[in-house]
């Protein structure tokens, strides 16, 4: 039977109590969210033996979350991003002709949100059932000026699970004056269940072009992939291209999405967990990142993580996306509604 379950998962340093939702279908597939930072803690899928993996980075308990060793090279395991995915140049903003300066916390630039973004916060949930779903819907009120971003503005985040195994992901947002949005989900998968790194998998793109980096910016210019290391026109493992990227993948994929439709956007997939996972998206945009940065953590006294341990595929819109009024827009003005949605589809050949 498809449940959702609630249970207490730690206290906060000021005291307030954290919850984790248990999200289960008929298949067997459990998807766990806690509403500190609205985070995907586990996702674990039955594999070929019957054996439950957890394919995605994360933790059991609240405390490793908060530990001075997890945050000092702070990889956002499972969170949701916001107010505004991704990087913006220089920390620098300018809405309708105000300019606001953000924190500078990655290099010279401003980065998913700044120094207590959305997947720091603790959200107000409640679970739900549905004849065809279970879910857990997160809210909350990000106030005018919080990491110095304009405007009242009020998100929600639905989780839901299905019994085809897909795991829904639908973010929800308004605001009381002009401001900019960009959200997404930072979790990282590894379809062995952590048993290897993800140099293995193979991944299947629909996106033909990426937007152009220097030093992680965008330079304005769309690029096609065709005959780059960027190119995943064809099933390829993340190692085969590997020589001509030092630090591995870290790059917005163009989805030539710009209606909003729900469409397919790749496929990841692990041979030896015979384990893949379909991705659809209205965003415009998918970072890709193979986790080059993810620091190695003692976990319980065991070794975890570390370079190359989890997959990001984030859908969102561009980075920096503020600074180029030719990439699809991410300014939210007051009587609109942000509205996209990403969908996570498990399976096992």
């Amino acid at each position: 039977m498809m449940n959702a379950r609630t249970t207490v998962f730690g206290k906060l340093p000021n005291g307030k109590e954290t919850q984790l939702f248990t999200l289960t279908n008929d298949k067997g597939l459990t998807v766990k969210i806690t509403n500190y930072g609205c985070t995907i803690t586990s996702i674990e899928q039955p594999g070929k033996n019957g054996e439950s993996d957890n394919l995605v980075c994360g933790f059991d308990k609240l405390e490793d979350y908060l530990s001075d060793e997890y945050l000092g090279s702070y990889p956002y395991f499972g969170t949701i991003i916001g107010r505004f995915g991704n990087r913006i140049a220089n920390g620098h903003l300018e809405v309708e002709g105000k300019t606001y300066q953000m924190a500078v916390n990655n290099g010279p630039n401003h980065l998913h949100g700044g120094i207590t973004g959305f997947d720091k916060r603790l959200w107000e949930a409640q679970t739900f059932q549905t004849d065809d779903a279970v879910g857990v819907e997160l809210s909350y009120l990000s106030p005018h000026l919080e990491e110095n971003y304009p405007g009242n503005l009020k998100v929600m985040c639905i989780y839901s699970l299905n019994n085809k195994n897909e795991l829904g992901i639908e973010y929800i947002a308004e605001t009381d004056q002009a401001t900019v949005v960009n959200l997404t989900n930072h979790t990282y998968f590894n379809l062995t269940g952590g048993k290897e790194n993800i140099l293995n998998h193979e991944l299947k793109l629909a996106a033909k072009k990426i937007t152009e980096f220097v030093e992680q910016i965008p330079t304005g210019k769309i690029l096609p992939v065709e005959g780059t290391p960027f190119d995943f026109s064809e099933f390829k493992t993340f190692a085969r291209d590997l020589n001509q990227l030092p630090t591995g993948y870290d790059d917005n994929f163009v989805l030539d999405n710009e209606a909003g439709e729900l469409k397919f956007t790749g496929t990841l997939r692990e041979k030896s967990s015979a384990r893949q996972v379909d991705v659809f998206t209205t965003q415009p945009g998918m970072q890709l990142y193979t986790g080059y940065w993810i620091p190695e953590l003692t976990i319980g006294g065991k070794k975890k993580f570390g370079s190359y341990a989890g997959v990001a595929l984030e859908t969102q819109h561009y980075p920096d996306s503020v600074h180029h009024p030719h990439f699809p827009t991410t300014l939210l003005k007051p009587g609109e509604t942000y509205n996209e949605k990403t969908v996570y589809r498990f399976s096992s050949e």
